[in-house]
């Protein structure tokens, strides 16, 4: 039978799959280059207007690699480009955010304890943060800023807190720190299709029009590249924290969003420093355990109790049609007697210390905002509970089905 939700987990599942693939192509290639350019030999007899060096092995084989302080004298017959990594991780980025958390701003978006958003509303907000903070940042760029880098990166990093902590004030905290990534995310492959590929279409222009390029392409183009290089560690967290309520659920979620930028210094510093061959500053461990540390440490703060599902009385209207559908209290009893074990403020199982993914089910309020979840992991599949330890009977996985899929036919 053709059914919406599996089509959309596999639909969200492929887009995410592409996410990662060509994440793991743009940060490879950014990486190695990064390294490259910074462990260049420059202290040997060198052809004219080249401004390094460097031999490598890979894979059986040696290469000579030579950087030009400007550009090569003639174009070369074949030039690689080193683009459509970035520009495919942001696109599927935006799919991902898109079938997520703007067709599920319902669920995923919105926090109701927060503000009470229309979902179009939400939605709005979310895609013009976006855009928002390149403009900010290019202006920033291109302003007199853009000759003090260190100034540049302390302004940066303030609007990058106060992001956070902004996001953390309307929307949910899974939902924020995700944000927070795309913001930075966006940034970094707007650098790359905005201001680093037309300056490098400009000196392949005046190659092939034979004139001399001018340097000033290439060294805006290296502080946005830099500026990658730096941001690239704290939004993979950022990413991966939607799986970790003690990053996201934290009562200071956007103060440990802050941190790991910080973290994402040190730790780049290291490997920025060894690759120039100016030695390892190991300090930078120090650094980086410490802060992660202090991470650690704000996570365990208690979280405020405001934010416990509401009960059927004061659910927004989209959670009252969850919660009217035929069969809601039978699944209600079955889900709190096979999963609020876990899924509750005070886990009874050993060794968990907060509901899983931060899923609380022990409220009318939290099963009808996870109904989806439900459906999927305890209707169509026997993925929950884990292993089946709470021996759920096919018969209630049925009546999860049934339930789940008369929501649609519920009165607005």
């Amino acid at each position: 039978m053709f059914d919406i939700a599996l089509v959309w987990d596999w639909l969200e599942f492929a887009v995410r799959w592409l996410h990662v693939i060509a994440g793991i192509a743009w940060i490879g290639s950014s990486f190695y280059f990064i390294a490259l350019d910074l462990g260049l030999t420059k202290d040997r007899p060198l052809p004219e207007g080249v401004l390094g060096e460097e031999w490598q092995v890979h894979g059986g084989g040696f290469y000579h690699i030579q950087k030009y302080t400007v550009a090569p004298a003639h174009m070369p017959e074949h030039l690689t480009w080193f683009k459509w990594e970035a520009y495919w991780t942001f696109l599927s980025g935006l799919m991902l955010l898109a079938l997520v958390y703007w067709m599920g701003a319902d669920l995923f978006l919105i926090d109701y304890d927060k503000i009470q958003w229309a979902p179009w509303q939400a939605i709005a907000l979310s895609a013009g943060s976006l855009t928002i903070g390149w403009i900010c940042y290019d202006l920033l760029c291109r302003s007199q800023l853009g000759g003090r880098p260190t100034v540049l990166m302390l302004i940066l990093f303030a609007i990058i807190v106060a992001m956070a902590w902004g996001y953390t004030q309307i929307f949910t905290g899974r939902a924020a720190l995700l944000h927070l990534g795309a913001f930075t995310g966006t940034i970094m492959v707007a650098n790359v299709f905005l201001v680093i590929m037309p300056n490098q279409r400009v000196v392949v222009a005046d190659l092939k029009a034979g004139r001399t390029p001018d340097p000033k392409y290439g060294k805006i183009a290296k502080l946005r590249s830099t500026h990658n290089n730096y941001l690239t560690l704290p939004v993979l967290f950022l990413m991966l924290s939607t799986h970790y309520p003690l990053a996201f659920a934290s009562a200071y979620n956007w103060l440990i969003a802050s941190l790991v930028f910080l973290m994402g210094v040190t730790i780049r510093h290291f490997f920025n420093s060894m690759h120039a061959r100016k030695g390892r500053p190991w300090w930078t461990w120090a650094a980086t355990a410490a802060i992660f540390l202090a991470i650690v440490a704000l996570s365990l703060v208690p979280t405020r109790t405001a934010s416990d599902a509401p009960e059927t009385a004061t659910l927004p209207a989209p959670l009252a049609r969850v919660a009217a559908a035929e069969g809601f209290d039978e699944v209600r009893d079955i889900v709190e007697s096979r999963c609020s074990m876990c899924h509750t403020a005070d886990p009874l199982w050993p060794g968990l210390g907060q509901a899983p993914k931060g899923v609380r089910l022990d409220s009318t309020g939290g099963i009808a905002l996870h109904a989806r979840d439900i459906y999927r992991q305890a209707g169509l599949t026997r993925a929950m509970p884990p292993g089946n330890v709470m021996m759920m009977a096919p018969e209630e996985r049925a009546r999860i089905v049934a339930w789940y899929q008369g929501i649609d036919r519920t009165p607005r």
